[in-house]
Parts: structure tokens; sequence; C-alpha cells
């Protein structure tokens, strides 16, 4: 288990590494560069941009700019932003707990598939499964941004239960604020669990070792819980590491929609300033996160099949 685990994290190393670098050279390869934004600002003159140039370190070659770019990364510290003035690491540091707390409600909504994915097999062609599967084809039928305008028409503008931003004070006030974006965030997940547990399910139903147990007098909860339900949940576990960058993405709109101040918010006001440095942090820490949850999903899965440890 050790060589396997220290293997695929060598492996998301190396993938971490290429993927920054990515990101260097596509930074490098829009128009104007990384000091277009600088050079565009009417209140900056041409021996300020000099200065800021100087300052940023543009005026070096390419390779001396990678090779710091790397460096410093690797250290968390990828400049000044050129909006904020401050180090962009910092920036993103205080956006990262809203993004956290979103982040961490849209799983728990997208876990809810797991038990209506189960309640849906066990009652196949009954009125359970059938109000499962409308949920689960309503939810993959209807956009995400679409979703979320409407929510806000019916549920904060018309009524005002639900108010955009981040609440503070109670518990109480903090869900308020916070139920809305996170079900629509948290909505794909629900979807993709509820039809993989409910097709494991119905498939594991079906095997031998189901028919034994039953055949020896087991009964109907004890062999869904202890047979079914085991073996049909091995597949949420990779799911739960690849649903991380589902999350992390859709987070850019989510978050815009619902004026959320989180990562996802930023990401969209540093490319739309041109905030390189800002730019360039938070796409390496969300890359390193997708990169994380999936390192993680391939490890507990590895604990629970011990094949995969072989392969």
């Amino acid at each position: 288990m050790t060589s396997f685990v220290v293997r695929r994290a060598a492996q998301s190393v190396v993938l971490l590494f290429i993927v920054i670098s990515g990101v260097f050279c596509l930074v490098h390869l829009t128009p104007g560069g990384p000091e277009a934004a600088l050079a565009q600002n009417p209140r900056v003159g041409v021996d300020e941009l000099q200065q800021l140039r100087q300052r940023f370190g543009l005026n070096d070659a390419l390779p001396v700019q990678y090779v710091k770019w790397v460096t410093n990364a690797a250290h968390l510290d990828f400049g000044q932003s050129y909006f904020y003035q401050r180090p962009a690491t910092q920036v993103v540091g205080e956006r990262l707990m809203p993004t956290l707390q979103l982040g961490l409600m849209a799983y728990v909504i997208a876990l809810l598939g797991v038990p209506l994915g189960a309640v849906a097999a066990l009652h196949r062609g009954r009125m359970a499964d059938t109000l499962v599967q409308l949920i689960v084809t309503v939810g993959a039928a209807v956009p995400t941004w679409w979703l979320g305008l409407s929510s806000i028409v019916a549920l904060n503008s018309l009524t005002g239960w639900f108010p955009n931003g981040q609440g503070q004070g109670n518990a109480v006030e903090w869900l308020k604020y916070i139920i809305l974006p996170a079900s629509v965030l948290g909505l794909g997940g629900l979807v993709s669990f509820a039809r993989l547990v409910r097709s494991g399910v119905l498939d594991t139903l079906g095997e031998d070792f189901v028919r034994t147990a039953r055949a020896k007098g087991l009964g109907p909860s004890l062999v869904a819980s202890r047979h079914v339900l085991t073996n049909a949940l091995l597949p949420v576990i990779t799911l739960l590491g690849g649903l991380l960058p589902s999350v992390l993405s859709g987070t850019l709109v989510t978050e815009y929609v619902f004026a959320w101040p989180g990562v996802g918010r930023l990401f969209y006001e540093a490319a739309t300033s041109r905030d390189y440095p800002l730019l360039l942090a938070v796409l390496t820490m969300t890359t390193f996160a997708t990169i994380l949850g999936t390192l993680m999903a391939d490890v507990g899965y590895g604990l629970v099949d011990p094949r995969v440890r072989y392969a």
C-alpha cells in the first residue's frame, strides 16, 4: 500500500509541475503578455511602467522569468497583485474560507444523491423510484446559471427569504445566505451520485452472493446494508474526488451570480482586470486542490479495493 501511495503522490507532483508550467506559457502567449494590464492603465506613465516592469520582474528574459516563477510558486509566492498591491497569496487567502464553506455545503447536498439512488434502486418501478428519476432528469437538464437566476428571482427578489452575499451572525443567518448557492452548486453532484448508486445497486442485486445471502435466510434490510450497498458504493469513492474539479469550476459562475465573496468570483475579477499574479495564484491553487482531491480518491479506492494497488 505504501508504494502505491508514493507512486500516486509522485505522479501528482509531476502533473502539478506540468500544469503550472502550462499556465505560465499561456499567460505569456496572451496578447500583450502579463504587462498589458499595466500598459493599459492611463494613470501609469512610461517611467512608472518601467519601474513596475522592474518590480514585477518583467524585464528578465523569459527563461529567467520561468525559473523564478516555478521557484516562487513552490514557496507559494506569486508576486504582488496589480490591483490590490498586496501579495497575491494573501488576497486569495482572504477569499478562501467563503469558498471552502460553499464547497463543503455543496458536497453535503451532493451526497444526498447516495440515499436517493439507493432508495430508487431498492424500490424499482414504484413511486419512490419514479420520483427520484424525475428529480435526476430535471436536475441534469436545467442549466446551472438558469437555475441560479431563477432561484434569485423566486426566493430572493420576490420573497426575500434567501438574500445574496455572505451572511454575518449566527448559524441560522449564515444558512439563509449559503443554502441557495450551495444547492445550485451541489445539484450536479447529487444527480451523478443518484444515477451511479442506483445503477450500482441494481447491478449488485443480481449477483450470486446476494442470492446466496437471501437463500440463507437473511432479511432484506440486512442484505441491502451488508452486501448490496457495501459493494455498490465503491465507485462513489472515486466520484467524490472527481466531484472536486466540478465544484471548483462551478464556484466561478455560482459565486458571481449569488455575489458570494469567494475564490471563484476573485478569479473572474482577476481575469477581467488582467491581474496576472493574482490569476496565476488562483489557477495554481485550484489546480493543486483538484489534484489533491483526485489523489485522495485514488488512495481511498485502493484502501477499500486491494486489487487497485497492483494495477
